[in-house]
Order: structure tokens, then C-alpha cells, then sequence
């Protein structure tokens, strides 16, 4: 059993970090803080070599690195897993039959049609990586679309699908909401709790984000077991604002205090913005 599936095995929920930025600094600085890290080669800006070394990068800080790829196409999952991460992310997974296909794409046989020959696990692991890679790999899809809920146990029947990820933005969109409205019980929790129970019922792993402390609680509470719980792109965003409204507070403060005119007393710990939830 590979050690992220160990964890995972303990009933403790693994807290991972989104990466979206082609920068291993960043896993390697802040990587230690999380339980796994979500690469995002769908939407965030990497290539090939920015996603070997970022995965490089989770093995050098002891975390899973988890790839999101673009599509279904079986060329990119198999280059993926190539890589040697502890798993993979295919987004927008509607029926069971492209469950099949991405299975197809992601397990070597009998369980599916996975090219053998990668560099890389071969370097670390020898020629006998692919004799427990289907289970020692995580092959999450996610559930983002009206008809992806409704086929969500179906999804998680499909032998070889590891764990069904709710993708909170698209199915909120698809459901007709602005990208700026809270990401809530009240938003998601319907979408949540079918996702949940697919994968209960079918022993399968439930991936969601949650972002602040009321999201996490209500992950948790429902049973996810692998919770995206901070960004760097979040950390980037909220920490240059405060820090620079703390600065320029300062800078305020000490030309008034130069003119001579009447300080205001102001903090310089500046609240943050109202969170919706994402971590983008």
C-alpha cells in the first residue's frame, strides 16, 4: 500500500494545497504544511517539464502529488502518470462510460489499457511498477455537471475510479450561480451529499474543497476524506493585499504625523477580504 492510501486508510482527512503556479519554491517552502498537493494542468499555467518538477518537487517534501489533467485523452493521463505522481485528477467525468475510458487510460491490464514504459517510475521504482500501480495510484474523476450528480453512483461503480472529486465551480455555474456567490451548505451541500453517498456506497474516496472554516466543517462533518484547503494563489493574493494596506496605513500615519495633522487611530492588522469559498 503506498503511504498516501496508508493515510488515507486512518480515517483522518488529508488537507491538500492547490498549485497553480509553475514555482517548486512554493512546494518546497509551504508543501510540508499539507498532506498532499494538487497540481492543476487543466487550468493553471504549466507545461510538461513545469509538472515534472513540481512532482519532483512533492517528493521532496514527503507529499502525494495529485495531477489534474486537461482531459480524457488517454496520451495525456498516461504522460501524467509518467511522472510518477500518486495519482491523477480527470475533470468533468459525465457517465460511466467515460469512467471506462478514462479507466482504460489510467490502469495498466487486466483493469485497463495503460501503456507500459515510463521513465521515470521505472528510475525510481524499477520494471516492476506497473505490478501494483493500479492500486498503489489514486485515479480521482470529477463530478461537474447536473448529469454527472445524477450518475454519481454509477460513476463510483465503475471498477478502477479510486475517488469522485465534486468540482464546486462548474457544478455551481451549471446550477446557474455567479462565480462570486459564497461557496455554502446552502450552494452545495445537495450537490455534496450525492457525491458523498456514491462513494460511500461504493467504498470509493470523496474529494472536496474546502475553503474557511465553515466549508471545511461541513466537508468533514459529510465524510470527505481529501479536502483542498488552501491555494498559492490564495496565499499570494491575501497576503501581498494585507500586507500592503499595513504598509501604506503606516505610510499614511507617518506623513500626517510629519504635516501635524491629527492621527487617526487605525490598526495596522488588516481584516481580510470576505472569502466565497474558492481557493482561486
Amino acid at each position: 500500500m503506498s503511504p498516501f492510501r496508508a493515510a488515507l486508510a486512518t480515517g483522518t482527512p488529508q488537507l491538500g494545497l492547490s498549485v497553480m503556479y509553475p514555482a517548486p519554491g512554493i512546494i518546497e517552502r509551504i508543501g510540508p504544511d499539507w498532506d498532499w498537493i494538487w497540481i492543476d494542468a487543466q487550468h493553471g499555467e504549466l507545461g510538461y517539464h513545469d509538472v515534472l518538477g513540481l512532482v519532483r518537487a512533492c517528493d521532496l517534501v514527503k507529499r502525494a502529488a495529485m495531477v489534474r489533467v486537461p482531459g480524457h485523452e488517454a496520451g495525456p493521463i498516461g504522460l501524467a502518470l509518467d511522472m510518477a505522481p500518486a495519482g491523477v485528477i480527470v475533470p468533468c467525468v459525465d457517465t460511466p462510460e467515460q469512467a471506462r475510458a478514462v479507466v482504460d487510460a489510467a490502469k495498466f491490464p487486466p483493469l485497463g489499457k495503460r501503456s507500459y514504459g515510463g521513465r521515470r517510475p521505472i528510475d525510481l521504482l524499477g520494471r516492476k511498477y506497473s505490478d501494483t500501480a493500479n492500486e498503489d495510484l489514486l485515479l480521482i474523476v470529477q463530478i461537474e455537471s447536473p448529469q454527472a450528480i445524477e450518475n454519481a453512483e454509477a460513476i463510483a461503480a465503475v471498477p478502477g475510479i479510486d475517488a469522485l472529486f465534486l468540482g464546486p465551480d462548474d457544478i455551481m455555474l451549471r446550477r446557474g450561480y455567479s462565480m462570486t456567490a459564497p461557496r455554502s451548505k446552502e450552494t452545495l451541500g445537495k450537490d455534496m451529499q450525492a457525491v458523498i453517498s456514491a462513494c460511500r456506497k461504493h467504498g470509493k474516496v470523496g474529494v472536496m474543497v474546502g475553503v474557511g472554516e465553515e466549508m471545511l466543517r461541513l466537508c468533514v462533518s459529510m465524510g470527505f476524506q481529501m479536502i483542498v484547503s488552501g491555494s498559492d494563489v490564495m496565499f499570494l493574493a491575501t497576503g501581498s493585499k494585507r500586507a500592503s494596506e499595513d504598509a501604506r496605513a503606516v505610510v499614511k500615519q507617518q506623513a500626517e504625523k510629519a504635516a501635524g495633522s491629527p492621527q487617526q487611530s487605525r490598526p495596522v492588522a488588516t481584516e481580510a477580504a470576505p472569502s466565497i469559498g474558492s481557493p482561486y
